[in-house]
């Protein structure tokens, strides 16, 4: 699909990864660009950058409305399917939670078959493989280990792999090409304080700015693959663009980071000399907490010819570099 000259929906459109995407579809030449979002998660603040621009509109409206999809969407050639409930969120909400990521789901897609838009990207996670068995390296095929998850990051596994059935579905059925994107841990500018994984950085680095020593899980050795959101949002246009259709590809930077390292990496942008500090919290909610992630990011430079350009130093330095300007 060309992008240029394109109209486009993000829902959850003003949220972390959706103004993201919504800058890197402006940068391609898009010409019309739809923000969805009910603001319940997301904020006016995370587009406010773009106000202005008349190729951009920002609606208010929820995926558990069909009435809302149906209007914002007529005319789009694409949707990007960014918008509900992270693992957190959830497990406060399941009711709620389950309601928005997979009937807003099926929502999303009926609205893409009503108007005769073309594709949806959906925002997928690798939480629908559970927790990592051994030195495994997981790539698409990798088969869901959920038993040992927590009762909220299995609900929220779920309803991603529900998500990822339901675009192989439409696309099967209905001739609405999707693909899903299985983020690892997104980060980056404007970020939320809602993802499990993503907290050890921005929390630590308020902390670090209150004159608090940072506070890290266990004994710091916890691995995750950090990604940051800019390239979470070339990913999403790059697959919107392809030929691709009815696939699930990991969005991964394929390099294990221990949030240890991320202290120290925090500690060293604010040229701070205090004690990293380490607790156990039973009852946190969390998701992949092991001390080995190998994660396969070969299929998507296969097919999209995607790979990650954003190191996790420059991402962490960009994104405190951001918070820094924000008020507190």
């Amino acid at each position: 699909m060309r992008i240029k000259d394109g109209s486009f929906v993000v829902t959850g459109g003003a949220s972390l990864i959706g103004s993201h995407v919504a800058d890197q579809l402006l940068a391609e030449g898009a010409a019309k660009v739809v923000l969805l979002d009910n603001f319940a998660l997301g904020t006016p603040a995370a587009v406010a950058h773009l106000d202005g621009d008349s190729r951009v509109s920002l609606v208010k409206g929820d995926i558990l409305r069909t009435a809302d999809l149906f209007d914002a969407f007529k005319g789009a050639d694409g949707v990007f399917a960014i918008a509900g409930f992270l693992t957190l969120p959830l497990s406060q909400n399941p009711s709620l939670g389950l309601a928005v990521n997979v009937e807003g789901m099926v929502n999303t897609l009926e609205a893409c078959r009503y108007v005769g838009a073309k594709k949806v990207v959906f925002s997928s996670s690798i939480a629908v493989y559970g927790e990592p068995e051994g030195d495994a390296v997981i790539d698409e095929t990798f088969p869901a280990n959920l038993a040992g998850y927590q009762p909220g990051s299995m609900l929220y596994s779920c309803s991603k792999l529900i998500g990822e059935a339901l675009i192989k579905l439409y696309a099967q059925k209905h001739g609405v090409d999707g693909i899903a994107l299985r983020y690892s841990t997104v980060y980056g500018e404007r970020q939320h304080y809602r993802g499990v994984n993503a907290l050890t950085i921005i929390q630590n680095y308020d902390r670090i700015r209150r004159g608090e020593a940072p506070v890290l899980p266990g004994d710091g050795s916890e691995v995750h693959d950090y990604i940051h959101v800019a390239d979470v949002a070339r990913a999403n246009v790059m697959a919107m663009a392809s030929d691709v259709s009815g696939e699930a590809l990991n969005v991964v930077t394929a390099e294990e980071t221990t949030v240890k390292r991320i202290a120290e990496i925090l500690l060293d942008i604010t040229g701070s000399d205090l004690p990293i500090e380490y607790y156990d919290e039973p009852k946190a909610v969390k998701a992949t907490s092991s001390a080995s992630l190998k994660l396969s990011r070969d299929k998507i430079e296969r097919v999209l010819g995607w790979k990650p350009e954003v190191s996790i130093e420059e991402g962490i330095r960009r994104l405190t570099e951001w918070r820094a300007t924000q008020p507190d």
